[in-house]
């Protein structure tokens, strides 16, 4: 398995470890419930090291990712962050991402840690345009402090006025006495915080500086577990479950991802723009139990007389709602919020209602 810069430090603490897209992570340290609760209320850091990012660059940049992306890069301005995905030739998506603006033509995307080497033969063989390509995922380290103390505890760290970096924004600057530190105002936890990159040299300068720093607000290393169910409870998708190559992006609520404006003629346009114009058949929704039970990937999904509907993408029991949450793919006719629907477990069929995430508010 890989490492991340920081993989002895996670079995040092005692993290429990597992294979995560070919990276030895940490699962949980105190328990996801524990460490969960800590992002919502203080501070958490998640090693996010294993996540991909490619350099896009020269006079060819903005053209080769208006051509690869679903979203308008063209809109972007230097230190503004835009999330985004590759659409596939067959409705599909490739993979999601975030679209970072470096001005001068220079561009980061950064992609989903199972798909690094997918997406960079994607990139590499639809770069009909010359752009320059260049795969950094393993010479970049990564981690994310989220929750309501993480600007507190960061702020302690870097003379950057982080107050002043906007959602979807970042500046590049010193940060625990590291040059060229890129601090994001970015985060998959709806908690609040930051992402931070650096190279990997500095990495354990980097992490103990902000633990030393969160301490007085009780902060916590947090691993896989509980970064999954706080983006479930936001209602984020997750690549590989609620979102893959065979489902479209209109079809998984993502529309406002996709701008048909005109000159980008970006791949599969034509084929999502009938899907808009016809409508959908299916539709990813979020729902919470109404009966006791809690929902799993590949469960099905049935109207009230038994007859199937759909099936779940994403569940788990609410950490801070404490009922089951999920997401799924359902037809069209059941997707209003409001909308009794049934979980199929294991024989069992238990009620639930379909809501609009966030499910945390």
């Amino acid at each position: 398995m890989k490492t991340t810069p920081f993989t002895e430090k996670h079995i040092a603490l005692g993290a429990k470890m597992h294979e995560f897209a070919g990276y030895n992570m940490p699962i949980e340290y105190s328990g996801i419930l524990d460490e969960h609760l800590t992002v919502c209320h203080a501070v958490g850091v998640f090693d996010v090291s294993h996540m991909g990012e490619f350099w896009v660059k020269g006079p060819h940049a903005l053209e080769f990712i208006q051509q690869v992306t679903s979203n308008n890069a063209a809109v972007l301005v230097p230190g503004k962050v835009q999330y985004t995905c590759f659409p596939n030739e067959t409705g599909g998506i490739v993979d999601d991402l975030l679209v970072y603006d470096y001005g001068q033509d220079k561009y980061m995307l950064v992609v989903n840690a199972a798909n690094i080497e997918k997406d960079w033969n994607w990139c590499v063989s639809h770069n009909q345009v010359g752009a320059e390509l260049e795969n950094s995922s393993d010479h970049i380290g990564q981690l994310a402090i989220q929750g309501p103390k993480a600007l507190a505890t960061l702020q302690k760290l870097t003379p950057v006025n982080l107050s002043e970096i906007p959602y979807y924004a970042f500046q590049v600057g010193e940060f625990a006495g590291i040059p060229e530190v890129i601090i994001s105002n970015t985060g998959y936890t709806g908690a609040g915080g930051f992402e931070l990159y650096f190279y990997p040299q500095d990495a354990l300068k980097i992490w103990d500086a902000i633990f030393e720093a969160g301490a007085e607000f009780g902060i916590k290393p947090v691993g896989l577990g509980a970064r999954d169910t706080l983006r479930l409870e936001m209602g984020f998708c997750l690549y590989g479950n609620d979102i893959d190559d065979t489902t479209s992006p209109l079809e998984a609520g993502l529309g406002w991802i996709i701008k048909f404006v005109e000159g980008k003629n970006f791949t599969n346009r034509a084929a999502l723009e009938k899907q808009k114009a016809e409508g959908v058949t299916r539709k990813l929704v979020g729902f919470e139990m109404i009966d006791r039970g809690i929902p799993r990937h590949g469960y099905s999904l049935t109207d009230a007389e038994g007859k199937v509907i759909g099936h779940v993408t994403s569940g788990t029991m609410s950490p801070v709602r404490k009922i089951g949450i999920g997401m799924g793919y359902v037809a069209v006719d059941f997707s209003k919020p409001g909308t009794e629907i049934y979980l199929d477990n294991r024989g069992r069929r238990l009620k639930a209602q379909v809501v609009k995430p966030p499910f945390r508010k």
